[in-house]
C-alpha cells in the first residue's frame, strides 16, 4: 500500500517499434544497442540503482532477439521474467498480463524511455501523498507528441489527456514521461484479453472514480527514443555529459573514449572522444571515429574513412574514403569507397551502398 516500497517493475515492451524502423524490422526495440548495450540494460541498470531486482517484461514481438541478448538478466544484477502477449494488447493490457506476478506497490516503466531520474524520490513522494498512483511528469519544449497531465494546487491529478491536438494544449505544460508507481491491486481493474490504453482508459477512470493519483515532476534527463533521430540523440547525451551515464558502454576508458578488446588500428588512424568502439573493431590507415560516433563490435572502417557523430551497429564495413555523418547504420552494412552518408540518413541492417554514393535526407 501507499508508503510500501516496491520491489518489482513491469516494463512495457509489447510495440513493434514501429517509430524506429526500419532500424526495429531486423531487431526488437527493447534490445536495439544504446553505447554499443542493449538499450533494456539501461534501464534495468536504473531500476536495480534503486533496489528494484525483480523485473517483469510485457512483450509480443520479436522475444527471441530480447531473450538472446538478456536472458534472465542476472549479470545485471535483476531478475528479469517474461509475460507474452500472443497478440499486444496495448500499454494497459500489458500491465494486466503482468498483474498475477506482482504485489504491493510496483513500477511501470514504458518500454521507450531514457531516464537517470531519481525514482527513491518518485517513491518518497508517493508515500508523503498517500497517493495510490503516481506519474512521473516531466516538461518538455513541444507538448503535442504527449499525454498532458493538468494538476491541482497538491499535485493531486485534475486531468489526463493524451496527445492533445494542436492549439489545444492551453496552460499545462507537464506530460506523461511514461513511468508511474502504482498500488499493484489497482492492475486488476484492467480487463483481460483486449486492448486497453493505461494513458487513455485506465487513468481516467482512475481520476473519475476518486482515486488518490498524483503528478511527480522531476527535473532529471528524459527522453523518448521511439525515433531514429532521438535513439541518435540519446547517445549523444550520454557521450557528451547530458545524461547520467548509468551503464557505462563496454569496453576500457582511454582518452574519453571507450574501445573494445581485440581491435587494430593502422597507422594515422584516431579515435576522437568521445567515442564507443566495440570489440574487434579494425581501423584502416588515417581513418578517424569520433567524436560523438559508436561503432559496433567487428566493424571495419576503410583507410581514411570517417565516422562522426554518427551510430553504427555490429559488423559494419566502411569504404575507403567514405564519410558517415550524423546518421544511424544498422547490423551488416556494407558502404562502398568514397561513399558519403549524411546527417539523419538511417540504414537498415543488411543494406549495401555502392561505392561513391552520396546519401541524404
Amino acid at each position: 500500500m501507499a508508503g510500501e516500497r516496491p520491489v518489482q517493475a513491469v516494463i512495457l515492451a509489447g510495440g513493434q517499434g514501429t517509430r524506429l524502423r526500419p532500424l526495429t524490422l531486423a531487431r526488437a526495440k527493447p534490445v536495439v544497442p544504446l553505447l554499443n548495450r542493449p538499450f533494456l540494460a539501461h534501464q534495468l541498470a536504473l531500476l536495480r540503482g534503486h533496489g528494484i531486482t525483480d523485473v517483469i517484461l510485457a512483450c509480443s514481438y520479436r522475444v527471441d532477439d530480447v531473450r538472446a541478448a538478456l536472458g534472465d538478466a542476472e549479470h545485471l544484477g535483476v531478475r528479469l521474467r517474461y509475460v507474452v502477449e500472443t497478440e499486444p494488447l496495448g500499454t494497459g493490457g500489458g500491465v494486466r498480463n503482468a498483474a498475477d506476478l506482482t504485489a504491493g506497490t510496483v513500477f511501470v516503466l514504458n518500454g521507450d524511455i531514457l531516464t537517470d531520474v531519481d525514482l527513491s524520490a518518485m517513491v518518497a513522494f508517493h508515500g508523503s501523498r498517500g497517493s495510490r498512483a503516481t506519474i512521473f511528469l516531466t516538461r518538455v519544449p513541444d507538448t503535442r507528441p504527449y499525454g498532458l497531465v493538468e494538476l491541482e494546487a497538491d499535485g493531486r491529478v485534475r486531468r489526463f489527456r493524451e496527445k492533445p491536438a494542436a492549439g489545444e494544449a492551453g496552460a499545462a505544460d507537464t506530460v506523461n514521461a511514461g513511468a508511474y508507481l502504482l498500488d499493484a491491486a489497482l492492475l486488476k481493474r484492467i480487463p483481460r484479453g483486449r486492448v486497453v490504453s493505461i494513458e487513455r482508459e485506465f487513468f481516467p477512470a482512475l481520476i473519475a472514480d476518486g482515486v488518490p493519483c498524483y503528478g511527480w515532476c522531476a527535473s532529471g534527463y528524459w527522453r523518448d527514443i521511439g525515433s531514429p533521430a532521438a535513439y541518435r540523440a540519446a547517445q549523444l547525451d550520454l557521450l557528451e555529459g547530458r545524461a547520467r551515464m548509468l551503464l557505462p558502454p563496454p569496453g576500457e576508458r582511454r582518452d574519453g573514449s571507450w574501445i573494445g578488446p581485440g581491435g587494430t588500428a593502422a597507422g594515422g588512424a584516431r579515435v576522437v572522444a568521445p567515442a564507443v568502439v566495440g570489440a574487434r573493431v579494425e581501423l584502416g590507415a588515417r581513418a578517424q571515429v569520433g567524436p560523438g560516433a559508436v561503432v559496433g563490435d567487428d566493424a571495419r572502417i576503410g583507410p581514411d574513412a570517417r565516422v562522426e557523430g554518427a551510430v553504427l551497429w555490429e559488423r559494419v564495413e566502411v569504404g575507403a574514403g567514405a564519410v558517415l555523418l550524423e546518421c544511424v547504420v544498422g547490423a551488416d552494412v556494407k558502404i562502398g569507397a568514397l561513399a558519403r552518408v549524411g546527417a539523419g540518413v538511417v540504414l537498415e541492417s543488411g543494406a549495401v551502398i555502392p561505392e561513391r554514393t552520396t546519401l541524404t535526407r
